[in-house]
């Protein structure tokens, strides 16, 4: 009799869920709730996802393009390969590889587009960097000492309308003293490659031998300094700034916090930012259920005073509003993070599709990072949506179940006839 009567509250407050009401606007205040409810929880799934994808892509794009971290020397570095073995040793460092970069603008046919030209070694190179698993055309292996070749990023070869096998010009920032006057430097390149990351770098970055890129630089047979990848992409910084001690030599050092620091940040704020203004229509949609079982609570007095004559305790009126209004925010809830889920999964598919259908690009690599919208559904994102959404419900119950445990059956009972 006693298990009875402490499940009977689970059972009224489910059968008054279910139950057809006199007054059909609580039914559709309740159903706006539920929709309201699962719809916050979906979009905030949806977004926390977006977000996600934004920063992945940061990471493995972008920071996989640009070194986590450079250690450069006061003057050129002849003996890069002492310096690297030095490196390698210390813990926490994945790849070691030596660069020489010349910025400068690549002219083809009177289209001229500025660019950073960055001599590798390819060998090297493949052990810091993705670019080589996302060539188009051609390959790394091609840049060979000597043969000035030269791979372009996608959107770079796009706007200089250039192929595989055409001739660009490098024009670099310097003069030469010739006996027709001051001759700006110049240099010709053979297109042998075409990398596309989807990302801005896409639009500015060429790749060329470091041995020609020192000769271009006047170092020749020497390097500006190594390219570190890190296992730990956050530790960046103190590692570089711990090897400038360990090192022997006047060297310095710089990490992608300088460079891409402010752009992971913003990211991260953003996603703090969206969340919170998000989970703020969660709430007021979990909030809604306090109308509702307020208007229900005054749809059932007389109920409450019966069940009150019956023996009904103050505590056990109160569970079942809970029960009721806790049942709808558990629908709401599931329902939202199956939606959020499912949309999440499928978000990246769905505006490609769209902008294949409408021939447009949302995401112009040229304005944004990267040129298409990712998407990374993480389950603790998941779990926090859902519990913040499910607690919000519960606590909405608690003043109108409050409310119906205080109703006097006598007063309740006045009127009724």
């Amino acid at each position: 009799m006693r298990a009875m009567l402490k499940i009977l509250p689970f059972l009224i407050g489910l059968r008054y869920t279910g139950a057809k009401r006199r007054n059909h606007f609580i039914s559709f205040i309740s159903a706006t709730s539920m929709a309201g409810l699962t719809l916050g929880v979906a979009v905030l799934i949806l977004v926390l996802s977006v977000m996600n994808g934004f920063d992945r892509e940061l990471r493995q794009r972008i920071l996989g393009m640009v070194p986590h971290a450079a250690i450069y020397g006061a003057d050129a570095l002849d003996d890069w390969h002492q310096v690297a073995d030095q490196v390698l040793q210390y813990p926490g460092i994945k790849g070691v590889a030596p660069f020489v970069n010349v910025q400068g603008m690549l002219s083809h046919k009177g289209l001229v587009q500025g660019a950073m030209v960055n001599g590798i070694d390819p060998e090297w190179e493949n052990k810091v960097s993705i670019v080589g698993q996302f060539m188009k055309a051609g390959q790394l292996s091609d840049l060979r000492s000597g043969e000035f070749n030269i791979v372009l990023g996608d959107l770079l070869a796009r706007q200089l309308r250039v192929e595989l096998g055409d001739k660009v010009t490098l024009i670099m920032p310097e003069a030469s003293l010739t006996p027709a006057g001051v001759m700006p430097r110049l240099k010709r390149f053979t297109v042998t490659g075409i990398f596309s990351v989807g990302a801005e770098l896409d639009a500015s970055f060429a790749y060329v031998n470091i041995e020609d890129a020192a000769r271009l630089a006047r170092i020749p047979g020497k390097v500006q300094g190594l390219r570190l990848e890190m296992n730990d992409l956050f530790a960046a910084p103190k590692i570089a700034w711990d090897l400038l001690f360990k090192l022997e030599g006047n060297y310095r050092a710089s990490d992608w916090t300088r460079t891409h620091g402010n752009l992971f940040q913003a990211i991260k704020m953003e996603k703090t930012m969206i969340g919170l203004l998000l989970m703020v229509i969660v709430a007021v949609a979990a909030f809604n259920i306090v109308s509702t079982l307020v208007m229900v609570v005054t749809d059932k007095q007389s109920d409450i005073a019966i069940l009150r004559t019956l023996g009904f305790t103050p505590r056990g009126i109160m569970g079942i509003f809970v029960v009721q209004g806790s049942i709808v925010g558990l629908v709401g809830v599931v329902l939202g993070t199956l939606l959020g889920i499912v949309f999440a999964l499928s978000v990246t598919s769905f505006v490609a599709f769209i902008e294949h259908l409408l021939g447009i690009q949302f995401l112009n690599a040229n304005v944004y990072f990267i040129s298409y919208l990712p998407s990374e559904l993480q389950w603790q994102d998941v779990a926090i949506v859902s519990g913040a959404g499910l607690l919000m419900s519960f606590v909405a119950t608690l003043y109108p179940a409050w409310r119906a445990a205080r109703i006097k059956p006598a007063e309740a009972l006045r009127y009724e006839l």
